[in-house]
């Protein structure tokens, strides 16, 4: 059936796909998902779009792409949160289902930033705020933030900073 829909839509002579917005992809990739039976992504992405609902009901907003995104980071950071707790606690099985949903998650995200790429930026951060020791810590990240959102873990570039700060 989704076969049959993306040929109808690429027969229009326009890929309406890359039209849709990201909460409209996790609705197609949750009915790919249930049609293949694949039960981590089907149950991975359900949790997504009530965390989204969730969202759009307690703000009484639509959530826009931009939105989602800040969501979507919100359940990757819980889903490492909770590996690092299921790992302390020798819960290994339930450290592999986390794992597999975070990989889920993570599709929906933009391309992460490499370690070296972090490193250049954060290094230009210093510059930019001319942050000296670690008192500066606080302005840096509030001038990296926006630099980072989605695009890198703000743990891995909160480590970075102490460490270059110190």
């Amino acid at each position: 059936m989704l076969i049959r829909l993306i040929e109808n839509l690429v027969s229009l002579g326009k890929d309406h796909i890359a039209d849709l917005s990201l909460l409209d992809t996790i609705n197609q990739d949750l009915k790919a998902a249930m049609l293949s039976k694949d039960v981590i992504v089907r149950d991975t992405l359900r949790m997504l779009i009530a965390d989204i609902k969730r969202f759009e009901i307690d703000e009484r907003v639509e959530a826009d792409d931009k939105k989602v995104s800040d969501l979507i980071n919100k359940n990757v950071k819980q889903r490492r949160d909770s590996i690092a707790q299921f790992k302390s606690g020798g819960r290994e099985d339930l450290v592999a289902t986390e794992e597999e949903q975070l990989n889920v998650i993570l599709k929906y995200l933009p391309e992460q930033l490499s370690e070296e790429e972090i490193q250049k930026l954060v290094q230009e951060g210093i510059i930019a705020v001319s942050a000296e020791s670690i008192k500066d810590m606080g302005k840096l990240m509030g001038h990296l933030k926006p630099i980072f959102e989605g695009k890198a873990d703000m743990s891995t570039v909160s480590k970075l900073v102490k460490k270059l700060l110190s």
